[in-house]
């Protein structure tokens, strides 16, 4: 089985919510990792966890919402929800903005802090922000990098500090041969692989709505280049994916 660690899942895919498990299912993909960004969608992702066995969930706040108090929005009833397997997706992006760069790190601290609280591991969003990334990200935490696509330098640091990596359909573009070189180097017993739909597209899907069933494009870029069979690295991922996440029940 193959899972999409990181999804952000919802009723606006073609057919519902129904209709991309039941796609992701028919390609193989037996577990979604709901992620969410946006505090306004935890109890709409509980609800979809609370619909379907095989989806899981991670609350966190996205640094687009540094105004926002997580303490208001992450509870204890929430966390300790047997659904909920982490805090994410969380972290700093410097893109598009800088001057909210206090507020995001107050928003970034306040989460690693209740995830500590809670011994639930984090995903990471980092976007332009390195430095601030390696300086508060020390090896007291433990989880993923979501989506990566920063430097080998920031993977080395992040692997020294007990970090997974997260292959998206980034891997597949043409583009993208120094994000496939840094997963090259990356470990085996450190991957997983996601979506982060309806974003990123794998080839052949580009400019298309990604959904969880396209993982699987991402896991064959992922084989070739690390030179396993399909099935091979089929049993490493499900390996890492239930140490990374511990409560995850298959």
């Amino acid at each position: 089985m193959f899972i999409d660690t990181h999804c952000h899942l919802n009723d606006e895919y073609e057919g519902g919510t129904d209709a991309v498990v039941n796609r992701a299912k028919q390609s193989g993909v037996t577990a979604l990792v709901c992620a969410t960004a946006n505090p306004q969608d935890f109890q709409s992702a509980l609800q979809i966890a609370e619909n379907y066995n095989n989806v899981f969930v991670t609350l966190g706040i996205h640094p687009d919402y540094a105004d926002k108090n997580p303490y208001d929005y992450l509870t204890d009833d929430m966390l300790n929800n047997p659904h909920v397997i982490g805090v994410g997706e969380i972290g700093l992006d410097y893109h598009y903005n800088t001057d909210n760069r206090i507020a995001q790190i107050k928003l970034f601290e306040s989460q690693l802090e209740i995830a500590d609280k809670h011994n639930l591991p984090v995903a990471i969003h980092t976007r332009d922000a390195e430095n601030d990334t390696i300086a508060i990200l020390t090896n007291k935490y433990c989880g993923v990098m979501h989506c990566f696509t920063s430097s080998w330098e920031l993977a080395k640091i992040m692997l020294d500090r007990g970090f997974y990596f997260s292959a998206s359909g980034i891997l597949t573009f043409k583009n993208a041969e120094s994000v496939r070189e840094t997963f090259t180097k990356i470990p085996n017993d450190r991957i997983v692989i996601e979506t982060d739909s309806p974003y990123c597209a794998p080839v052949p899907y580009r400019g298309k709505i990604c959904e969880p069933s396209m993982v699987i494009e991402t896991a064959q870029v992922l084989a070739n280049i690390k030179n396993l069979q399909l099935s091979e690295l089929e049993n490493i991922l499900l390996e890492n994916t239930k140490r990374l996440y511990s409560r995850i029940k298959l």
